[in-house]
């Protein structure tokens, strides 16, 4: 779950804050190896960040295929399946070796692939609330997950509710 929640993240800091410490910040949550970043790299980082979010802003399936086909063609090297330490059989969508950049792009690209098929194309979004521009992987249990957040939600409901009450006066 790694490639679709770490690909949330990196698109959100580019709105709420991108810098060197909250991307490192990001790769310790996610246990990117071997973090290390320059300030090209964290500039092609940003780059890939912002294609990111075409995932999670797709109108429908086929929209959603379509983006992340095309990160998969920047993003992911040469697939192959891997048991290495402690971890079960998973893909590996670029050498462990190549430099952090193309390894998070390779772990983004493929992590959305396999979170798609598994998810039927349904669970990355945006966040509805006007003025929020946050994504988000819907893990929730059935899957109509509209806000970012239980806040961006509670929001939208109370200017619902005040925009109604002021229409009824």
């Amino acid at each position: 779950m790694t490639g679709p929640l770490l690909s949330a993240d990196l698109v959100n800091l580019v709105g709420d804050g991108w810098s060197a410490e909250t991307v490192a910040q990001a790769f310790a949550q996610h246990t990117i190896r071997r973090p290390d970043i320059d300030d090209g790299g964290l500039a092609e980082l940003r780059r890939w960040a912002i294609r990111l979010r075409t995932a999670f802003e797709a109108a429908d399936e086929d929209a959603t295929c379509d983006a992340i086909n095309a990160l998969l063609v920047d993003g992911a090297g040469q697939v192959y399946l891997t048991s290495h330490g402690h971890f079960r059989p998973h893909l590996h969508f670029a050498p462990d070796d190549g430099d952090v950049v193309s390894r998070v792009m390779a772990v983004t690209s493929g992590g959305l692939a396999v979170f798609t098929v598994e998810a039927g194309g349904r669970r990355l979004g945006a966040c509805t609330r006007s003025g929020c521009a946050r994504v988000f992987v819907d893990v929730s249990r059935n899957g109509r997950r509209a806000y970012c957040s239980a806040r961006c939600g509670n929001t939208d409901a109370v200017s619902r509710h005040r925009s109604k009450a002021r229409l009824t006066m």
